[in-house]
Formats: structure tokens, C-alpha cells, sequence
């Protein structure tokens, strides 16, 4: 029997190559207790940090695959790849948390986002900071749209197969999303706004428990992730959805008490930051390797300070949504928390008021409270976090001493006051103290976060666009509106008008298919498919097995000529009037060519199908409806409107 030495067939690190980096784990982890041990680690500053991650959108207000191009063009350290080819993320340098700090990180921010927003234009592309692109579709989450890198192709391949293939998303809000995917770049629909905090190893653990508690709260506040494919669901969707999207568990160890990749984590920290560390070496094999060519403690014996490549590596492919962090700066080794639970957007004021609060709270918490845990349980904690994430600014919380409150008047009348008090004891700048918690105020008074904005923009424009009508104006208008540098609490709703609703729309049949069908099976009675048609004023009623296979469609011609020959609608199977030969396409079918399709084979519809599975039908209907709207483009709405009143017949088309 021979050993694997090197890497097995999915790419994940076996026999030898495992056992080394695990020893380098190990190594890295008694050299960080060592470090703790001999007060290595710089305590007498306090710094904070940023990541932004931005989308990058073309001329429809689609992702933009243009990454590579853009870094070439920035040419600049602080700007790097994400997981995606249509995103980009900004590294704000580390400022110290006193005076203008806050000020200093708000300026940096502005100009990372703006001159990427310049290049961006410069290559016909936009940017734009949102949780979830509204108008992501499955079709761009493919591998031909994963950044060109050995060690996200690497990752991808070995958490696909440690799961055992496809894997189905599930999430369940005011809508639901029920979705496979086969590769780990649904993780590419989102995007965040990461806040680093830096704190002392000897206050580590008091801290990290704060931020686990606060998790709840800065959630509800910042939530900007509500819609997915279309589907209205958590007001921060991001949450349930990276988690889904490297699961690296199988259906069978879904069995098991086991924990994912994405978590809120397992219990509170006791004493030091190597707890948590050792956990995930425990719990979570590790995936990626690289060449380990350091020797912590021989480094440590001759007064030099150790990278801890291993240990970094490993920890960067497990999320917890409060990370723990270990770095270098200037030569000297430091611990932060980063917080991952805020959203990118809706406006860097935004992202930069909610930054302003948790830094606040944490240090005025921390100087407060000696054991935070003595007051709530863990579990309690993430129930707070997942209720925040699902309900936003409108969820309750159960706090401290199980004290039943709501959101709103917990922030507003027991943590606003704390982050005052922690931006004045860091010697913040009263005007930023000000301004930042501010805009907090006036989003929680208002109850208008950029979930709730996005949503009720949604809700408007229902009765009278598409879901990719509706998911461009969300998309435009925040664009707009960013650049105004307003606060979401001060955003008007999106309007359709904001977006150029006939550029792009109607490329393809996904943009525009109806997706909530009305069918039958081949058993039931044709008495039922005649009255959906009269309930439902349809003409054509797809014929689907338990599979969502389609065997057929039944029109309204087939119908009345049933009818008007004597036959029996309650007794006929519809598998008697069904036309079997049916004429399919594809979401990503072009809409001339679909258009062509119909024209030549004379048909009024044509069932739309994936995988074998009917998702929608497209239907001459909605060609009269493409051309209305292009018209009124063309034509302005006056115009279009005194065409269509001159067209319209006096009686309605027997035909539908």
C-alpha cells in the first residue's frame, strides 16, 4: 500500500503534505502563546481598519466582468481581487482611533471609491456598493467568472468535493430561493464593508465576546441585502447565503453536530485569542497549503517577529463573522477583531457611521463591562444576530439580564449614548462624533436602512415593471444617489425612469419569462385547465410531471374546440388534448431569437426550460409588451400614448 504524499484528485492536502502543514499550524500556534507569554504584541495604540468590496456593473446594470483590466489601469497596492471578475476591493490604510481618525478613514474611503469609479468609467464600466447585486443572475455566477486564480480554483475544487457535488441553497424570507449550484461563486454575490479593530492581547477575549453580543445590533441597523434572483428574503441575505456557499459539509455529516465554515461561532472565549484558533484547528482540516519556509520560534529566540503564514492561511478560509486577526505593522506584531457583518453600502456615510458606532461601543462596553458573558448566554447571542439578520431594524431582541427589547429602542436608548461615550474616550473629534452617530439616529428614527429602502422601491414598482425592471432602477438609483454622499435615511425611492429600461432589459428570455406558473398534470381534468385559464386570463397552460418536467402545453384553441365538439371536460384526462411536441427554450436564449422562433412555427408561447425543469414561459404577449415599452423609450410616454389610443380596437381580440 503506497501513501499519497502530495494532493488527492479534488486538490485538498493529504498524507504528507497535510501532516506538514499541520505541524506548521501547530508550530505557529505555541509561537503566538510564546508571544502572548513574553508581552510581544504592541499595546500602547489603538488602530482601526477598512475593507470595501465594490461590484462592478456595465451599461444594463449588470455584473461587469472587468477586474483585471481595472487593476492594470488603477495600478495601486490598495486595491485587489475578490472572488469574482466583476468585483474589487479597497484596503483603507490602518489609522489610529483618536482625534481625526474616523475623518481620515472617511476621506481615503472616498478616494478609493472614487478613482475606482473613474477607471471603471474610463473602461465603460460602473461601480456601485450594495450587500447583493439586485440584478446578479445564476448565469453570471459560472467559473468562466471566477478570477483567474490557482487558489480560488483550488478552493472551489476541494469544497465541491468534500460536499459531494451540487449543493442546494435553500433561504425562506417574504419569498423563497430554492437554487443548486455547483461551484463555491454563489460566495461571489456578496459584498461587505470589514472593520478592523485593533486591541491588546490581554483584553482579546473581553472584547471578542463584546463584538459577538453587538453582532445582533450593528446587523439590524446596516442590514442591505434583501433581494436575491428576484426573491424578497432576509434584510441581510448575505448571512444565509455565504454560509450556504462554502459549506464544505456533505449531506451526510449534515447528520452531526458539526459546524460550518460560515458561523457566529460555538461558545464565548475564555482567556486568549489562541482559543479560538485552536478550535478551528480542531474542528476544520485544512484545505490550501503554500511553501512554509519560517521557523517561529527560531525567529522568536533571535528577536524577530514570526508571519505565521500557516496559521493566517488557515485562518482566512475559515469566516467566522467576527474574525479573529493577527498582523504586523511597522515590525511590530498586533491582534484585531474584524467585524464581517456589515454590508457594503448604501453609501460610504453610511458604512462609515456604522464603523463610528461599533468602534464606539466596543471600547465603551469594554471599559465597562469586566465579563459580559455573566449576562447573556452565547446562544442567545447568535439568536440575536440571525433574528437581526432575517428582520433588520424590526426585530426584537431578548439582552442583557433577559431583558425583552426592540431593536430600535435599544439602539436609540441604551447604545447610541455607549458609542458617544467610546468616541469621546478615544479623544474622537466632537464634529465626527457627531456626524456619524447622527446618521445611526436618523436611519433607526426613520426605520429606513438600505434593506428597507430597497424593499419598499421594490414593492412600488410591482404593478407596473418586470423583476429585471425593478432590479435595474434599484440598481441606478443607488448609483445616483451615492454619488450625492447622502445617507440612505435621506434616499427617495428608486424610480423606473432612473434606469434606461429598454437598453439590456430584454436581451435574453430570463430577463423577462414569467416565472409564477400556473400548470397542470397529465392526469388531472381538462375542466381544471379551463378554469385556471378563465381564473388566471391565461391562454396556455404548461403540462408538468412531479418532477417539474415538462410533457406538454394546452391552449385556449385546444380548449374551445374540445368544448364546442361535446367532449367531456370533467372526465378527459388533459393528456388527451395536450400537444406533446413542444417547441422549448433556454433562459439564456436570445430574445431575437426567440422572437424568430415563434414567427416561424406560429406559436403563441414557448415554455422556457433548465436542466430538463420548466421555470417559465414567455408568451406573444410579452413581445407586445417589449415593444410598447421600447416605443414609449423612443417616442416619450405622450407620444406613445396617443399611438397606442389610436391602435387600440374597439372590441378585444377573441384570441387573447
Amino acid at each position: 500500500m503506497t501513501t499519497r504524499s502530495h494532493k488527492d484528485i479534488d486538490g485538498r492536502l493529504e498524507g504528507e503534505r497535510q501532516r506538514e502543514f499541520t505541524t506548521a499550524l501547530l508550530a505557529d500556534v505555541r509561537a503566538l502563546e510564546r508571544m502572548i507569554a513574553e508581552n510581544r504584541f504592541e499595546t500602547d495604540v489603538r488602530r482601526i481598519g477598512a475593507e470595501q468590496e465594490m461590484f462592478l456593473i456595465d451599461d444594463a446594470w449588470r455584473p461587469a466582468r472587468g477586474v483585471l483590466k481595472l487593476l492594470e489601469r488603477l495600478r495601486d497596492t490598495h486595491y485587489t481581487t475578490e472572488l469574482g471578475q466583476f468585483q474589487i476591493e479597497a484596503n483603507c490604510d490602518a489609522q489610529v482611533f483618536a482625534a481625526d481618525g474616523l475623518g481620515r478613514m472617511h476621506a481615503q474611503l472616498d478616494d478609493l471609491v472614487d478613482r475606482a469609479r473613474d477607471a471603471a468609467g474610463e473602461l465603460g464600466m460602473g461601480v456601485v456598493l450594495m450587500g447583493i447585486l439586485p440584478t446578479m443572475r445564476k448565469s453570471d455566477l459560472g467559473l468562466d467568472n471566477m478570477v483567474p486564480s490557482a487558489r480560488y480554483m483550488q478552493l472551489n475544487n476541494i469544497i465541491t468535493g468534500l460536499r459531494g457535488g451540487k449543493f442546494q441553497f435553500s433561504i425562506k424570507g417574504l419569498d423563497e430561493l430554492i437554487v443548486d449550484h455547483d461551484s463555491v461563486m454563489l460566495e461571489a454575490c456578496n459584498s461587505s464593508f470589514q472593520v478592523h479593530l485593533q486591541v491588546t492581547p490581554g483584553e482579546f477575549a473581553r472584547f471578542y465576546n463584546i463584538a459577538q453580543v453587538l453582532a445582533g445590533p450593528i446587523m439590524a441597523v446596516s442590514a442591505n441585502s434583501p433581494i436575491v434572483f428576484g426573491r424578497r428574503l432576509w434584510a441581510e441575505t448575505r448571512i444565509a447565503l455565504f454560509r450556504q456557499a462554502v459549506d464544505s459539509r456533505n449531506q451526510t455529516s449534515h447528520m452531526r453536530e458539526t459546524e460550518a465554515r460560515v458561523s457566529f461561532g460555538t461558545r464565548w472565549v475564555k482567556e486568549s485569542v489562541a482559543e479560538i484558533f485552536k478550535e478551528d484547528i480542531a474542528r476544520f482540516r485544512a484545505l490550501v497549503g503554500t511553501d512554509l519556509d519560517e521557523d517561529p520560534m527560531a525567529l522568536l529566540d533571535r528577536g524577530e517577529v514570526p508571519q505565521l503564514k500557516a496559521l493566517r492561511l488557515h485562518n482566512g478560509t475559515i469566516y467566522r463573522w467576527n474574525r479573529a486577526c493577527y498582523g504586523i505593522t511597522d515590525g511590530k506584531p498586533h491582534l484585531r477583531i474584524e467585524n464581517r457583518v456589515i454590508p457594503a453600502g448604501p453609501s460610504t456615510l453610511d458604512e462609515m457611521a456604522n464603523a463610528a458606532f461599533w468602534c464606539g461601543m466596543m471600547v465603551e462596553i469594554g471599559a465597562r463591562e469586566q465579563d459580559i458573558t455573566r449576562r447573556i448566554d452565547f446562544d442567545q447571542a447568535g439568536a440575536n444576530f440571525y433574528t437581526a439578520a432575517r428582520e433588520g431594524v424590526g426585530s426584537h431582541f431578548v439582552w442583557l439580564d433577559q431583558e425583552d427589547i426592540s431593536a430600535r429602542e435599544l439602539v436609540l436608548e441604551r447604545l447610541l449614548p455607549l458609542a458617544q461615550a467610546g468616541l469621546r474616550r478615544q479623544g474622537i473629534a466632537d464634529a465626527d462624533v457627531e456626524k456619524y452617530l447622527t446618521v445611526v439616529e436618523q436611519r433607526v428614527r426613520t426605520a429606513r436602512t438600505g434593506a428597507r429602502w430597497q424593499l419598499s422601491s421594490w414593492n412600488s414598482l410591482r404593478d407596473r415593471s418586470t423583476p429585471v425592471e425593478r432590479a435595474n432602477a434599484l440598481v441606478a438609483a443607488t448609483v445616483q444617489r451615492q454619488l450625492t454622499g447622502r445617507p440612505v435615511s435621506e434616499w427617495e425611492r428608486a424610480r423606473l425612469d432612473e434606469a434606461n429600461t429598454s437598453k439590456g432589459n430584454y436581451a435574453r428570455v430570463e430577463n423577462y419569462m414569467t416565472t409564477d406558473l400556473f400548470t397542470v398534470q397529465a392526469d388531472d381534468a381538462i375542466e381544471m385547465v379551463a378554469n385556471l385559464m378563465i381564473w388566471e386570463r391565461i391562454r396556455h397552460v404548461p403540462v408538468e410531471d412531479a418532477e417539474h418536467r415538462l410533457l406538454g402545453v394546452v391552449t385556449h384553441r385546444a380548449v374551445l374546440q374540445f368544448v364546442l365538439g361535446g367532449g367531456s371536460t370533467h372526465k378527459t384526462p388533459v393528456a388527451n388534448l395536450m400537444k406533446c411536441d413542444v417547441t422549448t427554450v433556454s433562459p439564456e436564449t436570445p430574445t431575437i431569437e426567440a422572437l424568430r422562433l415563434m414567427r416561424r412555427l406560429r406559436v403563441g408561447c414557448l415554455p422556457v426550460v433548465h436542466d430538463g425543469c420548466l421555470v417559465g414561459i414567455v408568451t406573444d404577449e410579452d413581445f407586445m409588451e417589449i415593444a410598447s415599452k421600447m416605443l414609449e423609450t423612443q417616442l416619450g410616454a405622450d407620444d406613445a400614448a396617443a399611438v397606442a389610443t389610436a391602435q387600440t380596437p374597439d372590441e378585444p381580440d377573441s384570441a387573447g
